[in-house]
């Protein structure tokens, strides 16, 4: 490879990565990506919210825990279930999973832009390396 045609890959590849910088930044400026970073705001700010989201790791923790053990029972599982649920019906947290869900269409919708004129499905090859099949 001659020095012209390792110079041309560098400027390329820096041309590519500027590229995806922006759309990065194009991203961060849409009104699905703002309002998922209120709702997230607005959910971390709220004591209650934090709260319940604490009470239900910690119920999640001990299902889990007792699941390797061969111990869990399916009063375990109702609890979490109903820990979650209550999380979800708080007012803050209902809008955040409205915007968390308007982003992932928003971006999967941007996943199949980038995608179209590549052999790979972009986002999930950008998302890991060691994907199960």
């Amino acid at each position: 490879m001659s020095v012209d045609a390792k110079a041309e890959t560098s400027e390329e590849r820096a041309s590519v990565e500027e590229m995806a910088t922006e759309l990065g930044e194009a991203i961060a400026d849409t009104p699905e990506y703002q309002q998922f970073e209120e709702a997230k705001a607005a959910v971390e700010a709220d004591e209650d919210a934090q709260e319940k989201i604490r009470e239900f790791e910690r119920l999640r923790q001990e299902f889990m825990l007792a699941r390797q053990t061969g111990e869990a029972t399916q009063e375990d599982v109702t609890k979490v279930q109903e820990a979650q649920q209550e999380l979800h019906s708080l007012p803050v947290m209902e809008e955040y999973l409205e915007a968390q869900d308007k982003l992932d269409a928003r971006l999967e919708d941007l996943n199949r832009a980038v995608s179209a004129p590549l052999a790979v499905d972009f986002g999930q090859q950008a998302g890991g390396c060691c994907q199960d099949e």
